[in-house]
């Protein structure tokens, strides 16, 4: 049975639950010669500015122009606004959420400057009937002339959530796989899955002033805390015990059990030559983040992580610059036992929660990570019509230090395709619809903007 859930609309609005087992078994050689493909593809592609040899005559139409049509409406009136706002419903159910509904949406616009580039805030709120309760925001707005950048991740969720341990390998070796087994009786992942229950919040935000052309430099402030945390699956009775892998590491470097946060300051350097960030055809986007946990900003230890993060969007065809290849590829790097389990890197918590489709989010966790996605992206509708396409492959990589297990030792990959629709041409907003597969796993994924 395939599950899924819409989550906010400008992030992942699915969480693909591993339930429905689609084996796929590529060979390690394989898996590896994939994840170094998507690494170093931004390097070894083809220079964009070369094959962009043809002025595309035709003009972008979105839904809008196309129901205007179909009720033999007259054209839109061209004006000066700058902003576009999507709201659109948010309904769905599966057993771990119960039936949810909700609404969620985009607002994009650009301030004054003619250099300015589009912004957008997007947002949602969400309820199910396990009594769940989710609130996301999300901002990254260009000032005038884009002299700065914010940045920001705000969230807060009465949510729940299963764990299966920490490296790619996860749960081969873990704790509950050593005691599903000991009576030589084969468990599956799914019952290997660690069911928790928590109050998440999270408060990102940061203000990057321009250096120079494209190059920012700017501070950070990173929040996470976690509260009410029921390890649903923990027994700790005399006779009748089952260890946690979040209950083990906690106690292991001393972290509660129940309620823990990380408060931390950041030092980020940026580039960004993107032409737009909502639906780019073209440009680089390079971030990097040393970020130190502090005891003075409340946070359990003191510890430094270091964040990367590369996209770089190449068009392709000499005859259509709208097919495009999009590659993107983030590292997180931390130190061992410095971090509470849940704040260790996880796939799915980047900022739009885009992160390896195919996966549900927090399904590969690890001390450090690396993850790589590299996606092709072409035009279905002749000559500037609203209908796209895209293909994806992902990989990630997860370390365990416990288990000795290192990055690249053990990797996931994940792949899919999608249908894209432009709602709003004049941000290049596109409805987008996707399908993704995984090792024994798979989801449907509905979003406002592209992935990445």
């Amino acid at each position: 049975m395939l599950l899924f859930k819409w989550l906010p609309i400008t992030c992942k609005l699915e969480s693909a639950h591993a339930t429905k087992h689609f084996y796929v078994r590529p060979y390690t050689i394989f898996k590896t010669v994939a994840l170094v493909g998507i690494l170093l593809g931004p390097w070894l592609g083809h220079s964009q500015d070369s094959l962009i040899t043809k002025i595309d005559t035709c003009q972008q139409k979105d839904i809008g122009d196309v129901i205007r049509s179909a009720w033999h409406l007259p054209p839109k009136k061209k004006k000066e606004s700058t902003g576009s706002l999507l709201l659109l419903p948010i309904i769905g159910s599966n057993p771990a959420i119960g039936f949810m509904v909700g609404v969620g949406g985009q607002y994009a616009f650009k301030m004054f400057g003619d250099q300015t580039l589009y912004s957008a805030i997007s947002g949602s709120a969400q309820y199910t009937t396990k009594n769940q309760v989710l609130f996301l925001m999300k901002n990254n707005i260009y000032t005038k002339n884009n002299r700065i950048f914010f940045s920001g991740d705000w969230r807060y969720q009465i949510f729940s959530q299963p764990t299966y341990g920490l490296g790619t390998n996860s749960p081969e070796g873990g704790l509950l796989d050593y005691q599903y087994n000991l009576g030589g009786i084969e468990s599956t992942s799914d019952s290997l899955a660690q069911p928790m229950e928590f109050n998440f919040a999270r408060f990102y935000q940061s203000v990057s002033f321009k250096l120079q052309h494209n190059l920012y430099l700017g501070l950070s402030y990173n929040f996470d805390s976690y509260s009410k945390i029921d390890d649903q699956k923990l027994r700790l009775n005399p006779g009748d015990t089952l260890f946690t892998s979040h209950y083990a590491y906690s106690k292991y470097y001393g972290f509660s059990t129940t309620n823990y946060l990380n408060s931390a300051m950041a030092v980020n350097i940026l580039y960004d030559s993107r032409d737009n960030m909502i639906n780019p055809t073209r440009g680089y986007y390079f971030l990097i983040s040393y970020r130190g946990s502090l005891k003075l900003l409340g946070s359990e230890t003191n510890g430094n992580h270091l964040n990367g993060e590369w996209r770089s969007f190449h068009p392709i065809s000499k005859k259509d610059p709208r097919h495009i290849l999009g590659f993107w590829v983030m590292g997180s790097f931390g130190p061992e036992g410095k971090f509470p389990y849940m704040v260790l890197p996880a796939t799915a918590y980047d900022q739009r929660g885009r992160s390896a489709r195919g996966y549900t989010q927090g399904r590969f966790r690890g001390n450090s990570m690396i993850y790589g996605e590299t996606e092709y992206r072409f035009p279905i509708s002749h000559c500037g019509g609203v209908l796209g396409g895209v293909v994806f492959f992902n990989a990630t990589t997860a370390n365990n230090p416990v288990q000795s297990l290192k990055l690249f030792e053990s990797i996931k990959p994940g792949y899919g395709m999608g249908l894209r629709v432009m709602v709003d041409k004049q941000s290049r907003t596109n409805l987008a619809i996707d399908f993704g597969f995984g090792d024994k796993s798979s989801g449907f994924y509905l979003a406002a903007s592209e992935t990445f």
